[in-house]
């Protein structure tokens, strides 16, 4: 969307002019993978000709019973030459995030379309008291991550009009629903597409390296579940008491034309009652039956013959069909009884409308499953996992302080590059091992990356929705411009981001679970031969 006002193009000095300047300059992040391939494969080659190499931490060459040694491969070996061209296919369809967003998108699609989020958000926000408004609008904000793009589109302008309703400025409802909804992007009571996508991304890492392991998308649940609860209390602090006052009375005369009459704060319908009575049914229908399928006879989604630790593996994996039958029959529950579904072809569109939306994904995916792919062809990710988990651990670095130090680096990337998977993807692949020998599990690796991109969101321009919630403000107030925007979302960026190192600080000091069957720590995987 282009921001053609003059507050839009306005110049801007300082730290935040030089963040735009300098991630305009970066390519689109599908390109960014190409050019990082094109990197990594004359890094490979140099390697490979200097011999680095390094120890595999649990395998064990058996024809000398010592630790195996894995050195540097060149991409343009016969070998990756031929794997890359022959298994090009498979190399894509195998990448994990593909599968579980793929299904959880297909369900959420005919969610967002039939207006079940749509309707959600607005019943969650209307005729709330006052003194209420700015945690409502937060939680709300927070939880609609489950609905992806709807949260930006239709809560953060419907909060400025409420705003403004009960008297209260809307630049500052708009600021509350932004840092709610993409400063608190990774928190939320319920896993959801995020969790599908990161942790797709953190078991292909664990894989290049330690072989076969079966991510748990409910591996953050507790965690994203208690940021939800710190993050809340800070957004409405500094938006009650230091925001709203910064931006003192609302002056009408400064608004755009028809800023406030656009529809959004119109009355639910009875139909859109009636939906949202038919899908809590729906939602209600399913938490049973995943409850009859975990606790009932023969419980098909507990491993009674496996270990202790182990029994639980099915649900774990089962929580990506979940989600899909969830938000899939809600949906469907919502548009017969709102009416915005008359029969089942319209169901099927939706579900295809849904991945035609996915299409940027689907190409991203192609570059960054290539890139991990070819990183560890090159085994360059684990020999930097194996020296950099050395050189931590003979600084003696405690296990919080390590984490500390991933959320501000991810913060900091986050600036440069918007797209979370995107700078998962890149990163993960040594983090994630590079931890693991230090003890610490990919649960936490994935949770201590969701603390620092969040956090900085809201003061990027390079975020894709900047620009629209920059318009969303300018509705209001005509000259507010790019500078307005990332001064007002400053202080918010700033709290979330202190207060999710102290929580995470203090989730390992105390060594709380991250999830179900998820834990801080693990066991330094062993040599095996």
């Amino acid at each position: 969307m282009s921001t053609s006002t003059g507050g839009a193009q306005q110049d801007m000095g300082g730290f935040l002019g030089w963040v735009e300047r300098s991630g305009n300059k970066l390519p689109d992040p599908v390109f960014l993978f190409f050019w990082l391939i094109v990197g990594l494969v004359a890094i490979s080659v140099v390697a490979s000709l200097t011999g680095v190499s390094a120890l595999h931490p649990t395998k064990i060459d058996p024809a000398t019973g010592t630790q195996q040694v894995i050195s540097a491969t060149s991409l343009l070996s016969a070998e990756n030459i031929a794997r890359l061209w022959v298994d090009m296919p498979k190399t894509f369809t195998h990448f994990h995030p593909l599968g579980y967003v793929l299904v959880v998108m297909l369900g959420a699609g005919v969610a967002e379309r039939v207006g079940l989020f749509g309707t959600a958000m607005r019943a969650g926000v209307r005729d709330v008291p006052n003194v209420l408004l700015t945690p409502t609008v937060v939680l709300v904000g927070m939880l609609g991550n489950l609905a992806a793009d709807a949260a930006y589109v239709v809560l953060i302008p419907l909060a400025g009009i409420i705003f403004h309703a009960a008297g209260r400025h809307p630049i500052a409802g708009i600021a509350a629903a932004f840092a709610g909804v993409s400063g608190g992007f990774s928190a939320n009571l319920l896993p959801g597409q995020l969790d599908a996508l990161l942790f797709g991304i953190t078991e292909a890492s664990v894989e290049t390296v330690f072989g076969d392991f079966t991510a748990n998308i409910a591996g953050n649940w507790f965690f994203i579940a208690g940021m939800t609860f710190v993050f809340l209390p800070v957004i409405w602090y500094v938006t009650d008491k230091i925001i709203e006052p910064r931006l003192g009375n609302f002056a009408p005369s400064l608004a755009a034309a028809a800023s406030a009459d656009d529809g959004s704060d119109r009355e639910l319908t009875d139909d859109e009652r009636r939906g949202l009575r038919y899908a809590g049914w729906a939602v209600l229908f399913v938490i049973a039956l995943w409850t009859f399928f975990t606790i009932g006879p023969g419980t098909p989604l507990i491993d009674e013959t496996a270990s202790a630790e182990a029994q639980m593996a099915p649900f774990y994996k089962s929580l990506v069909a979940a989600f899909f039958i969830l938000f899939l029959l809600a949906g469907w529950a919502y548009g017969k009884g709102a009416g915005t579904i008359t029969n089942h072809r319209d169901l099927v569109k939706m579900m295809t409308g849904a991945m035609e939306d996915l299409a940027y994904y689907l190409v991203l995916a192609f570059a960054a499953a290539h890139f991990v792919a070819m990183f560890s062809w090159s085994n360059l990710g684990l020999i930097l996992a194996v020296h950099g988990a050395d050189f931590l651990g003979s600084t003696n670095m405690p296990a919080w302080a390590l984490l500390t130090s991933i959320i501000l680096v991810s913060s900091l990337l986050n600036l440069f590059v918007g797209s979370a998977s995107a700078k998962w993807a890149l990163i993960a692949p040594v983090m994630v091992p590079m931890l693991m020998l230090l003890g610490i599990s990919p649960e936490m690796a994935t949770a201590a990356y969701r603390v620092g991109d969040g956090a900085t969101n809201i003061i990027t321009p390079l975020m894709v929705y900047f620009p629209l919630i920059l318009i969303f403000c300018q509705r209001w107030q005509s000259s507010f411009g790019l500078g307005s925007l990332a001064a007002t979302m400053l202080p918010y960026s700033v709290g979330l981001l202190m207060s999710g190192l102290a929580m995470t600080i203090l989730w390992v000091v105390l060594d709380l679970p991250l999830g179900p069957g998820a834990s801080v720590f693990m066991p330094i995987p062993s040599s095996t031969s």
